[in-house]
């Protein structure tokens, strides 16, 4: 478990797809890898992986398809910097938000606007995740928690959200140096993903309550 609080950079220094569609990562993780232990969690551009073999400060990760397909960690090339997160301890303070590690989708930076110490950035965000992002809710960009700040009309044709970086944010993250049109990781506030899924099952328990009512009034006359 995260809180999108970024503890350090890394750097790619090998990428290998294997014959299965997944792949072998090899991080320097600097002193973000002092720790950490084999079979141990870390966050990189907030995607959860385990380290499978450590060396010193460099580590080595596997990474399924699945996660290929959903996050932008198969377009890392070798000398990319990517964003840290070492897992929580259960005396840290929770200083940012309930973050699992696991990317729902990718969105692209779409607009960058300069407001003198801060900046404002506005993301592309696929369709179907755009329902679980509000205004003043909080999300994970790369790993970065971040609060919302301003959303798309419901009924537009491309969704988005933006958010505003403090100059912190910007110097010791990815996303002061990213480039527009570049694809980032996101991943929606999970109580929200919960909350859509019970209400779902309540929907279609009240639904099967009706039409179990109707039955039996039909089966009385």
């Amino acid at each position: 478990m995260f809180t999108g609080i970024i503890s350090g950079r890394g750097t790619v220094r090998e990428l290998h797809r294997t014959d299965d569609g997944a792949a072998r990562l090899l991080l320097e993780l600097g002193d973000q890898a002092e720790g950490l232990a084999l079979g141990g969690s870390i966050a990189v551009d907030g995607v959860c992986l385990t380290a499978t073999s450590i060396d010193q400060a460099l580590i080595s990760v596997d990474v399924m398809g699945e996660t290929l397909q959903r996050s932008t960690i198969g377009d890392r090339e070798v000398g990319d910097r990517v964003n840290l997160e070492r897992c929580l301890s259960a005396a840290e303070r929770f200083d940012g938000h309930l973050v699992q590690g696991h990317v729902d989708g990718v969105g692209a930076l779409i607009e960058r606007e300069d407001l003198g110490e801060w900046q404002r950035l506005r993301f592309s965000v696929p369709s179907g995740l755009a329902r679980y992002l509000a205004e003043k809710g909080s999300v994970a960009v790369d790993g970065v928690s971040l609060t919302v700040t301003a959303v798309s009309p419901v009924e537009a044709t491309e969704q988005w959200f933006e958010v505003g970086l403090i100059p912190t944010t910007l110097e010791h993250t990815g996303l002061g140096g990213k480039a527009l049109g570049e694809g980032v990781n996101l991943e929606a506030d999970v109580l929200a993903k919960y909350t859509e899924r019970l209400l779902a099952f309540r929907a279609r328990d009240n639904e099967r309550g009706s039409e179990q009512g109707l039955i039996t009034a039909e089966e009385r006359s």
